[in-house]
């Protein structure tokens, strides 16, 4: 397995991004865990999560829970950099809220570490701006959690350049990743990923393959991602992760799954190498 840094953590080159198997169309439970334990037999020693990962307003946390027994569960799960978010709520009927005031966050974290059974958070990020919030407040809160050693490294979600500037500086320099939307079709965070490059931060791309009723069309709606697929004889997804790759060691892509075969295909990205042609016809997309 091929593996990158987060902060002074070494990690897979790619990482589980577990929200699938707790939001709508999950599988069943025993299905999560053959993935996530799919995963940390081949090598994955990153998985992302968040408490808003879940479908009913009772069960807020589901994902992080379903994290923690999965981990519990198997030989390496002491291995595995767990990265949670708080900030971003579901309130059951389908829809996203937010809240980013420090009181929330602080709380959130609480019942994040209750969930995960750690006494530390491995990666906790402020999930989402909050226009309600000035972002120096919430953003100061994940430092007091930082200061305090409830969680071990800091990072955001959903930011922007300046507010990656903010943040490290309010962090202290300490501002270890920047988890952002990236894939083919949305290519909006190429700033994000240029300046996390630049100042040597971790840029998570969520929803790499275009998120998960989108994924299975990637070959069909970019035809270049097609074309170097089958020269390859490997899946559009692998190929747009290896893409991913290439374009900085920064990036740790976090694709979603929630099949073993899915992550598994994943994964083999890291063995796909593209020429400079592919790369060039890849990000002309």
């Amino acid at each position: 397995m091929h593996t990158r840094r987060i902060g002074n953590v070494e990690v897979s080159a790619i990482g589980l991004g577990a929200m699938p198997m707790s939001i709508e169309g999950r599988p069943d439970e025993a299905r999560s865990l053959a993935t996530i334990h799919a995963a940390l037999d081949a090598g994955v020693t990153l998985i992302d999560t968040a408490d808003a990962y879940h479908r009913d307003a009772s069960e807020v946390g589901h994902n992080e829970a379903l994290i923690a027994k999965a981990l519990a569960s198997h030989d390496r799960g002491e291995d595995v950099l767990v990265a949670t978010k708080g900030g971003h709520l579901r309130p059951g009927d389908g829809s996203w809220t937010l809240d980013g005031s420090p009181q929330y966050l602080k709380d959130a974290c609480e019942a994040s570490l209750r969930r995960l059974g750690v006494e530390a958070i491995g990666l906790y990020q402020f999930h989402r701006p909050d226009p309600g919030v000035p972002y120096a407040e919430s953003v100061g809160a994940v430092r007091d959690l930082l200061d305090e050693g409830k969680i071990r490294m800091a990072g955001i979600s959903n930011a922007n350049p300046d507010q990656i500037r903010q943040a490290n500086d309010i962090l202290g320099g300490r501002l270890v990743s920047v988890q952002n939307q990236f894939s083919p079709a949305f290519r909006s965070s190429e700033p994000e990923l240029r300046l996390c490059d630049e100042l040597s931060i971790a840029f998570l791309p969520w929803s790499p393959l275009g998120g998960i009723s989108r994924a299975g069309e990637l070959g069909s709606a970019y035809a270049p991602f097609a074309r170097v697929a089958e020269a390859h004889r490997v899946s559009p997804q692998r190929v747009c992760l290896a893409w991913m790759l290439a374009k900085s060691p920064v990036v740790v892509p976090i694709p979603g799954a929630s099949r073993p075969e899915t992550i598994l295909d994943s994964l083999a990205a890291g063995d796909l190498v593209l020429t400079a042609e592919e790369l060039a016809e890849l990000d002309a997309v």
